[in-house]
Formats: C-alpha cells, structure tokens, sequence
C-alpha cells in the first residue's frame, strides 16, 4: 500500500513553490491533507491561492533554525496530527569560493542543516508510531551531490552530505514501515533556476529542463515502485547517460585517477571515449 492515501497528512519544506509545490499538488490529488513549510511569506500567499484553502495548512519557518523545527513539529501534530508522509524539500542555491565563509555556511545550514534538524524532530515519531497505515520520508538531493561539478563548493557538498544521510536513514529504518527515499531532479523549472512564483517577470521554460510537475509525477511512480534513488532524467540527459556520468565519476576513485576528470581538458578526449564505452 503507497502513503498517498486519503486523509493522511503529508508536511512538505519548501513547499510554496517549484518541486514541494508539485508534490503538495499530487499529494492533494490523492485526497491527502497537507501542510507546507516555507520561510517566504509571500510564497506562502501564493501557494494559499494555488492549492485553495481545503485540506491545506501553511506554516511559515526557517528550515536551518532547529528551534524553529520544535515549534513546527508542536504546532502541525497539535493542529492536524501525525505526519505520514514527510518531505525535506526546501534548499537554496548561490555561488561563492574559498575564502568566502558566509558562502558555506549559509547554504550548508538550509541545505544540510535543514534537512538534519527536519530528521532530528521527526524521525523518532516515525520509529515510535503505532500506526500500521505507510509512512514516508523523501529527502530532495541534487545530482551535483552525486557527479560533483566544478564551480559550487558549497551546494555540491551539501547535497552530498544529504544524499549519505538519507542512505544511512532507509537502512536504519529497514524494519519499520516506513520508506526512505531519495529524490533527485535532474534540470527541473524552478526558483534555482528563474521560476520563482513572484517573479515580476516570469521567464518560459526552457526547451531542456522538465516542469516541477514532471518531477512529481517521476518521484510517484518510483515510489510506488520502491526505489530508493529516484534520479530523475531532464528533456536533455536521459537515464542512462546520467548513470554514465555517475560511474565515471566514482572511476576516478576506483581507478587512481585525479579528482573531476570529467571536466579537465587534459582528461577531456579520453572521458568522452570512456563515457561513451560505459554500459549500463
């Protein structure tokens, strides 16, 4: 039986737009009731008028205050009960260097940070729960955590650490109902990437990047599938290219090879060949 069933509460951070908006949107469709975090207030209004006001509650917080995550956790199971569904979605992109302090920890503290003080407040519940009804928790990474670009520091490493912390969580709750699963858009429309709700100017979707509801959508039917590593495609890298480029990556550890090869221009003729030969 899949946790998207009627009248069971699902609690979505970054819920106001882009991938959590999409996922409160199906989870709507399945006649869920579900709760959306975010710590724009604006998004928030927004997000009121997108979905109605029916089975949808609003909760304005800041995923890297882990106060904040006591008060949310008191607030949501006062006001509509125990979560079933929970989704560590809110993240924050930016660009900075070495040297650049605020940099790293801001990102860290909403991309990383949020997602341990989401597990640290809820988890427990989910290991404790009486309920035999399925339950849920899917944690939102990024492929950048996974084939580690060149040029963000900062972000790539926090969707790595993320991507290590939702492993160790599906096998530490391996023998409970609940599932684990990891997400991973590949090029989606969002507010990263110029989709932002409020945006006076709103740009059209690029040609290669899939909407947020496609994300939703993919994320569905792998769930319902068991997956854990949800590694979406995009209208320009298909799945098997993606797990190319994932294998050849680990090869430069496997294989003795200097970090990021993939994108040094000595190592530049032999990747491609090597990608190219890969079979998956």
């Amino acid at each position: 039986m899949s946790v998207f069933q009627p009248s069971n509460l699902a609690l979505i951070t970054g819920g106001a737009s882009g991938v959590g908006l999409a996922v409160a949107q199906l989870c709507l469709k399945h006649a869920m009731r579900v709760a959306i975090v975010d710590c724009n207030i604006e998004t928030l209004e927004l997000a009121k008028k997108t979905l109605g006001e029916k089975d949808v509650k609003t909760f304005e917080a800041d995923v890297a205050d882990e106060e904040a995550w006591k008060g949310l956790k008191r607030d949501v199971e006062g006001e509509l009960g125990e979560v079933d569904f929970l989704m560590l979605n809110a993240g924050i992109g930016g660009k900075g260097g070495w040297g650049e302090g605020e940099y790293f920890r801001t990102i860290l503290a909403t991309n990383l940070f949020g997602v341990i003080n989401g597990l640290n407040t809820f988890v427990p519940t989910f290991q404790t729960r009486s309920s035999t009804k399925p339950s849920a928790i899917v944690i939102t990474g990024s492929k950048q955590g996974i084939t580690n670009p060149p040029g963000n520091p900062a972000y790539n490493a926090s969707k790595a650490a993320v991507k290590v912390l939702a492993e160790h969580l599906s096998f530490d709750l391996r023998d409970t109902k609940t599932e684990v699963h990891l997400l991973v858009p590949g090029w989606t429309f969002t507010g990263l990437s110029g989709n932002s709700p409020n945006n006076p100017s709103p740009q059209p979707k690029p040609a290669g990047a899939w909407s947020p509801s496609q994300v939703a959508d993919y994320m569905y039917t792998k769930m319902l599938e068991k997956k854990f590593y949800i590694i979406c495609p995009d209208n320009d890298v298909d799945e098997a290219t993606d797990k190319k480029r994932m294998l050849w990556s680990v090869g430069d550890v496997v294989n003795g090879r200097p970090p990021l090869t993939r994108w040094r221009e000595e190592w530049k003729e032999r990747c491609e060949r090597g990608i190219g030969e890969l079979d998956v």
